[in-house]
């Protein structure tokens, strides 16, 4: 077999294999869009859950998950972009280097139910904070600290050195080429990874279990006194998120339209990942432009 004839068989492969992944992909989002779509309206999103009765909506479930996503985001990025920074531009690589590498590949694979009980001990247990959208978050930021780290590693690491090395042929010290050359460069890396550790926490629901809680307090929208126990930013209260309320629908609800719920639920949760997605590329490209006048092909 000569090499052209072997060199196409193997492209058909590819491309039969990477059928089968968008065939699967597309079924898979079709099947849940589809179902839950339909059942989408502006009550659905704009009204309190329901225990007992049909007709019930999840407007604090919405909230929840992006309240949780958003702290979780405050708290995990710079430590994950300082993390990053170190071991991409000042790490020797030595034994500890390669100890905290190993450290974070260990973290990343442990399994969000085991990070869920982690925090429960810790956050709701020991330190006293019950469950709460500030326990639930901490236990995210051990969840999504280390993909991200990961992410932001390899995003910096992908800039080109001569990049760097104009910096210094400037003058620039160290941190000015890095703060004002790498990550400006780095950025769509960066934008990246956010993306995708920020998809994982928004539909997480093991760890949220243990931490936020499974039930959600009584919330005043219009109280925006963070220290109320009713008001909407009270980190301290517990929350209920959309992937937590859908897992508790299917194995606990007891009200008439489960089914209904359920599907309106996981398509609104696909449907806000997706806008989160376009939303975040879109913004990383403006900012990106605006840092390096130059745009992202």
């Amino acid at each position: 077999m000569n090499a052209k004839k072997t060199n196409r068989i193997a492209t058909g492969v590819i491309y039969f294999l990477v059928g089968i992944v968008i065939l699967l992909l597309v079924g898979i989002l079709g099947n849940i869009l589809v179902s839950g779509i339909p059942h989408l309206s502006w009550h659905f999103l704009s009204s309190a859950s329901s225990s007992f009765e049909a007709g019930g909506g999840i407007r604090d479930q919405l909230f929840n998950s992006l309240y949780l996503l958003l702290l979780t985001l405050i708290i995990s990025l710079p430590i994950a972009l300082g993390a990053a920074i170190y071991l991409a531009e000042y790490a020797p690589d030595n034994w500890f280097t390669q100890l905290i590498r190993t450290t974070i590949e260990i973290l990343s694979s442990l399994p969000s139910i085991v990070v869920g009980l982690f925090g429960y001990l810790l956050f709701v247990v020991q330190f006293g904070l019950g469950f709460s959208i500030l326990a639930g978050a901490l236990a995210l930021t051990f969840f999504n600290l280390p993909t991200l780290t990961s992410n932001i590693e390899e995003a910096i690491k992908g800039v080109p050195q001569t990049q760097r090395e104009a910096g210094w042929a400037l003058g620039l010290s160290n941190w000015k080429t890095i703060h004002g050359i790498v990550l400006p460069a780095a950025l769509p890396g960066i934008i990246t990874g956010v993306i995708l550790s920020a998809g994982r926490v928004f539909g997480e629901a093991a760890a949220l279990i243990y931490t936020a809680g499974q039930s959600g307090s009584t919330v005043d929208y219009s109280n925006w006194n963070m220290f109320s126990p009713t008001s909407f930013l009270n980190i301290m209260r517990p929350a209920e998120t959309l992937a937590v309320h859908i897992w508790k629908v299917n194995t606990e609800g007891i009200i008439p339209d489960v089914n209904v719920v359920s599907a309106a639920t996981s398509a609104l949760l696909v449907i806000v990942v997706i806008i989160f997605n376009f939303g975040a590329r879109a913004l990383g490209n403006l900012i990106y432009k605006r840092l390096t006048a130059a745009k992202i092909k």
